[in-house]
């Protein structure tokens, strides 16, 4: 349940507008594009961010975003006016900035767990779950980030084929090499071609693996990590603007907005505190 104060703010960050209804190309259309996203999941997404930003100036603990939220903050840190004058001075009266974590283990087991904190205050606070297919579980949310920006005009993306479907094409190949030994008669030149080709692909499939376990280890994956790349934010007031403060939508939460948050992103770890 919000406190009037906590109500008034986040009628405020709704009201608030991304896209400039001015500009030739918004900020809801910038972000589908540089994402591959559809319009209707953009918007769910900037609806979801407002909502990180709200739970950014009222928890007293740990927010981490998911990976689609980071991306349109990212986005937004870049529309400098907006961001900084329009949302944080005007809006929030503080400012949220995006700051290096130390990398590690230990910030990536701390920023797991807030991760798991932020689902259970979104839920306290909004009175239902995040959406999954914006917000992750947590296995998902800081496995899935090794990514890296593409130039479509110049490569093509094919999706990575599971190991399942390796396996079937090994399979495949191997019924087709036998029915042409069948059929011909330069067998040898056909049976090396096989190993051949056999050998590689099993090379491929143990390598697949071992940099899957690596990313884990290097706390890329299984939930547990952040990429070599980090980033933490913090939020503090304006020394000349009026600055907010309340009590925590969780149950039993104290006075204040005093905060920090941070997560992990596919460039590396994000979020905010408030002090």
């Amino acid at each position: 349940m919000l406190t009037a104060e906590q109500a008034a703010l986040w009628q405020k960050i709704l009201d608030f507008q991304l896209d400039d209804p001015e500009a030739a190309f918004k900020f809801s259309e910038r972000l589908a594009r540089e994402n591959g996203w559809d319009l209707v999941y953009t918007r769910r997404v900037i609806a979801e961010y407002k909502r990180f930003i709200f739970l950014c100036c009222i928890s007293e603990h740990g927010i981490t975003p998911s990976d689609a939220i980071d991306q349109a903050w990212h986005l937004h840190l870049t529309f400098t006016r907006s961001y900084w004058i329009d949302l944080c001075r005007d809006t929030l009266g503080r400012e949220i900035h995006h700051n290096p974590t130390k990398g590690g283990n230990s910030e990536a087991v701390k920023y797991d767990t807030f991760y798991t904190d932020t689902g259970q205050l979104y839920f306290n606070c909004f009175n239902e779950q995040s959406p999954a297919d914006i917000w992750p579980g947590n296995e998902v949310r800081f496995k899935e980030i090794n990514f890296q920006r593409v130039n479509l005009d110049k490569y093509w993306l094919i999706r990575k084929p599971r190991r399942i479907k390796v396996l079937l094409l090994m399979g495949m190949l191997i019924l087709v090499s036998w029915i042409c030994i069948q059929a011909s008669d330069n067998d040898i030149f056909i049976l090396i071609f096989l190993v051949l080709f056999v050998g590689v692909t099993i090379l491929s499939y143990h390598s697949e693996g071992r940099n899957d376990d690596k990313r884990d280890r290097d706390g890329n994956g299984g939930g547990t990590g952040c990429s070599t790349v980090g980033c933490g934010a913090d939020s503090s007031f304006d020394s000349g603007h009026h600055g907010h403060s309340g009590h925590g939508c969780h149950s039993g939460g104290g006075s204040g907005c005093g905060s920090g948050c941070s997560g992990c992103s596919a460039s590396g770890c994000s979020g905010c505190s408030s002090h």
